[in-house]
């Protein structure tokens, strides 16, 4: 005989589907945000199924039950603010669909979560890096290892991947550009004459972003002499591509920045790392927050606004540091 309940959870399963083509058809979401509401969507519908509740009648209390379990299990903060989140979606979209007759979500309230400032470099680590670019990769990493050296020197003008390196990590320390942005630009994408680059962010939204001298000529550098050495019929339009000819992937992307940051001496620190620094560069600089928030695809300022402490901390510790009576 079926356990308690598990009907009720078959049955709702096409609510998890129509649930997922909600997000990813209607809402646009990325394909990780997706999994991650849908996987969510998917516990409600379990955690209410073995108990014989029919989706139908999912209830504030049951839902609060499932998040109490969630956080006795050891959930992090941040995992329950996106399952309240998760919850709240859901129930929203079940509720205009008709599934549900009054969304019980509406009073769910997410945890604070516990803010941690990120990691950036500074200026000189940044510089740094952006030199130690394209300089000798270890060997057997990542989906070039047939091409990469240990200890190949520094980056020489006729090693497409050294100059292809040398891009990725100029243009996102240049833009403050996701790498998942960053991996999905066309050539087409890309505006020398106005140092602008079209992205298409979260959501489908596009945005323009400048760059600036340096990745100019990073890009000559590497349409010129670098991308016609790997190019092959199936490259496309695609700007960055990997040993074979195929667009890169995030994750290779990821390997040339991590090194790059490693033989600079800084922190260790992924693509993500850069946008941190670059945001915090340009609040430094002067930059207004909001023209911040638009330049890296925030939906809200509030997002944004972790920039303004990391930058106040950075101030704080030079003075701790510097002043005889701090």
């Amino acid at each position: 005989m079926p356990p308690a309940g598990s009907r009720s959870t078959a049955e709702n399963l096409p609510v998890v589907a129509g649930f997922a083509d909600h997000l990813r058809l209607e809402l646009g979401l990325s394909e990780h945000t997706v999994r991650a509401y849908t996987g969510d969507a998917r516990a409600i519908v379990s955690y209410a199924g073995v108990r014989g509740v029919e989706f139908a009648d999912l209830d504030l209390a049951l839902l609060r039950s499932w998040l109490a379990d969630r956080t006795r299990a050891g959930a992090a903060r941040t995992s329950i603010a996106r399952q309240v989140s998760s919850a709240k979606r859901l129930c929203a979209w079940a509720t205009r669909e008709g599934l549900l007759a009054v969304d019980p979500a509406q009073r769910l309230r997410a945890p604070k979560a516990h803010r941690v400032l990120p990691e950036v470099l500074d200026a000189g680590q940044a510089e740094r890096m952006i030199e130690a670019a394209g300089t000798g990769r270890p060997a057997g990493a990542g989906q070039d290892v047939d091409t990469e050296r240990e200890g190949a020197g520094p980056a020489v003008a006729d090693d497409p991947l050294a100059l292809r390196d040398r891009l990725i990590v100029e243009l996102l320390y240049s833009t403050g550009i996701r790498v998942g942005e960053l991996c999905g630009l066309d050539i087409g994408d890309i505006d020398t004459g106005r140092r602008v680059v079209r992205v298409l962010g979260k959501g489908n939204k596009e945005r323009m972003v400048p760059f600036g001298g340096p990745a100019v000529h990073a890009l000559d550098a590497w349409l010129t002499r670098g991308r016609p050495e790997i190019a092959v019929a199936a490259s496309g339009t695609a700007l960055l591509l990997g040993v074979r000819g195929g667009r890169l992937n995030q994750r290779m992307a990821r390997t040339v920045v991590y090194r790059s940051v490693e033989r600079a001496g800084g922190p260790a620190l992924g693509p993500h790392g850069l946008r941190h620094s670059a945001a915090t560069h340009l609040l430094d600089g002067g930059a207004d927050l909001r023209i911040v928030q638009e330049l890296l695809g925030h939906a809200s300022l509030a997002t944004t606004q972790i920039y303004t402490h990391v930058s106040v901390e950075r101030l704080r510790a030079v003075h701790t540091q510097a002043h005889p009576r701090a």
